[in-house]
């Protein structure tokens, strides 16, 4: 099992430095979008737990 978990990581690794090499802006949106979820989702959060306080 944990031979199967470095394998996918190798191969995860090696997926996203391809597609950075390959398209550096198309990789660059992805981690906008990522970022912009996340950020997203805490404001959310900090929403939600205002809410809970009043």
């Amino acid at each position: 099992m944990g031979q199967a978990k470095k394998v996918a990581m190798y191969l995860l690794v090696i997926f996203v430095l391809y597609t950075i090499i390959t398209s550096p802006v198309r990789a660059a949106d992805l981690v906008q979008v990522g970022f912009t979820g996340i950020s997203t989702a805490a404001k959310s959060v900090g929403t939600f737990m205002s809410s809970l306080v009043k």
